[in-house]
């Protein structure tokens, strides 16, 4: 039987450094070196038992340096290469883990759900002491692969563990078990013998993405207003000189900013800035409280504030009526 052709996609990061030293976890990102997805894929040949590897250039950087325009460019990589190269069967992207989480919802958003995405990154170096940058990469190559990942759409795999786009994130800085998915838990594990889902994938409901992002080039500004005990309104009224379409509210559980900042927050309201309010803790929702109706914010439910903010540049691109966006908040 034939191995699946999988695209790799190479954006740098831990899991495409090379340390100066094979005990350092602290300075390799100004000391290191990045590696193209072919240098990559040349220090760990065992990856080609898994599938029939298409390496597929981006950035070799480290992931505090990807953002939204990056995500867009991600985005028509993966579309051109499944338009010239149909047999493609899925993709994984090798990610740095600061903003990996990031990365992944966005794509969930975007793509369609029938094509298994897999972003994944390490915590170590690859040519460290104890890394993990092989063992992700392979059980990245081979979730990817596995056709019981079909109609799972964008997916994070990082220490044996698969974790939905929408979920995943990040909470460790240097432990390898960084990443979790709060109350919901992983979706299915790379054990050493075969990947392992949780429960069957839901049938895609269509097989257009959440949103179309062909020919864009840019998203509208969204900035985060993070509470904390005390703070005003200055970061708001910075946001809105800066020309912030929307803003989302980082507060305090159950998603209650400061006086002063709402103030601000309800004056940026009025004025036509779209308010989303999530909260700073990792779990829980936000729910539609009555007072979020009488002002025409919209409730985050589960969303961690920096999957907020995607979800709303994608959704101002469409629509700035607050029940619509609510909708998509309810929704994605």
């Amino acid at each position: 039987m034939a191995s699946p052709s999988i695209g790799i996609i190479g954006a740098g990061g831990t899991i495409s450094s090379l340390a100066s030293d094979p005990r350092d976890y602290l300075d390799y990102p100004e000391t290191g070196r990045k590696l193209s997805v072919e240098e990559v894929l040349e220090r760990l040949p065992e990856l080609d038992a898994f599938a029939d590897l298409v390496p597929i250039g981006f950035r070799s950087v480290g992931s505090s340096a990807i953002g939204p325009s990056d995500w867009l460019r991600l985005h028509q990589a993966i579309t051109t290469a499944v338009r010239h190269n149909p047999a493609i069967a899925g993709f994984v992207i090798l990610h740095g883990t600061a903003t990996l989480e990031e990365t992944a919802y966005f794509l969930s958003l975007t793509l369609p759900a029938t094509l298994p995405v897999v972003v994944v990154g390490a915590q170590r170096p690859l040519n460290t002491v104890s890394s993990d940058a092989a063992a992700n990469a392979i059980n990245a190559v081979r979730v990817a692969a596995d056709p019981a990942s079909y109609g799972r759409g964008v997916m994070v795999v990082m220490n044996d563990e698969i974790h939905a786009a929408r979920d995943a994130t990040k909470g460790s800085t240097y432990r390898l078990h960084a990443f979790h998915s709060a109350a919901n838990g992983p979706i299915g594990f790379a054990d050493p013998d075969r990947v392992v889902f949780r429960f069957p994938a839901h049938p895609p409901t269509s097989e257009e993405p959440a949103f179309d992002v062909d020919g864009m080039t840019e998203l509208p500004r969204v900035d985060i207003a993070y509470s904390y005990a005390g703070c005003d309104g200055a970061a708001v009224e910075a946001f809105r000189a800066a020309g912030a379409a929307g803003i989302v509210s980082a507060a305090f559980a159950p998603g209650i900013p400061a006086p002063l900042e709402r103030e601000a927050l309800c004056e940026a309201a009025r004025a036509g800035t779209v308010i989303v309010q999530s909260s700073r803790v990792g779990q829980g929702r936000v729910a539609r409280r009555g007072w979020l109706d009488a002002q025409g914010w919209v409730a985050a439910g589960d969303l961690s504030p920096v999957k907020a903010r995607i979800l709303l540049s994608l959704a101002l691109r469409q629509t700035t009526d607050i029940g619509r966006i609510q909708d998509f908040f309810d929704r994605y």
